[in-house]
């Protein structure tokens, strides 16, 4: 399967491949980085750890996540935000890794939205059984930015849907490694993640990363 091997895996040029206007899938975009992306990884989890946040009705996710850079999104009892610092440690996100940058400015570059300058990174952690409901990145200032998500681990099922939560979805199955990238026309289309199957990946074991780069503030 492609994107499980090792931390030394080979460079390759990733295929681009547009799911709808705006929206684009980079197969094996993440993996000439791979080293210095879950290096980063393994540092931000230990400043600031995975936590299974809950929605403003009360529900606990499946999902747990933190952030790092200047802003963190999160979900509580009194709703959905970004905030500059962490309400567990009471202390900032930790700092946006420098590979974490490179990887978000040059995929968005790759479908067509240079100048992208991240300044929040949400952090998902998935488990078999784990899901995402569609949803719409709406919490941003500036709408003109992309989205750009990475996929580590275990593959998933990525839904891309319509710019109303009953629209028909896609499903696009996604491996470690691959960047979808949706902004212009695509910008506030809902998405989400279909329940991860079991699964194990040689690196991230029993677990599917995501990570979720947007211009916040």
């Amino acid at each position: 399967m492609r994107g499980a091997g090792s931390l030394f895996a080979e460079p390759h040029e990733a295929a681009r491949e547009e799911i709808a206007p705006g929206a684009f899938v980079l197969r094996g975009f993440a993996l000439s980085m791979e080293t210095a992306v879950l290096g980063a990884l393994r540092e931000v989890t230990a400043a600031a750890p995975f936590r299974n946040m809950v929605t403003p009705g009360g529900c606990r996710m499946s999902v747990a996540m933190t952030n790092c850079g200047a802003l963190g999104w999160m979900t509580d009892r009194s709703g959905y935000r970004y905030d500059s610092v962490d309400p567990e440690s009471g202390k900032k996100w930790p700092v946006m890794p420098g590979a974490f940058r490179e990887l978000a400015e040059r995929a968005a570059a790759e479908a067509g939205f240079r100048g992208f300058r991240p300044d929040a990174c949400l952090i998902n952690r998935y488990e078999p059984e784990a899901k995402l409901s569609l949803h719409q990145d709406k919490d941003e200032r500036d709408f003109t930015q992309p989205i750009v998500s990475v996929s580590l681990g275990i593959p998933a099922i990525f839904l891309f849907g319509g710019f109303v939560r009953g629209d028909k979805t896609q499903r696009v199955p996604l491996e470690h490694g691959d960047v979808v990238v949706w902004g212009g026309p695509a910008r506030l289309r809902y998405h989400g993640v279909m329940t991860l199957k079991e699964d194990e990946h040689p690196l991230l074991g029993r677990m599917r990363v995501n990570l979720t780069f947007r211009k916040a503030g």
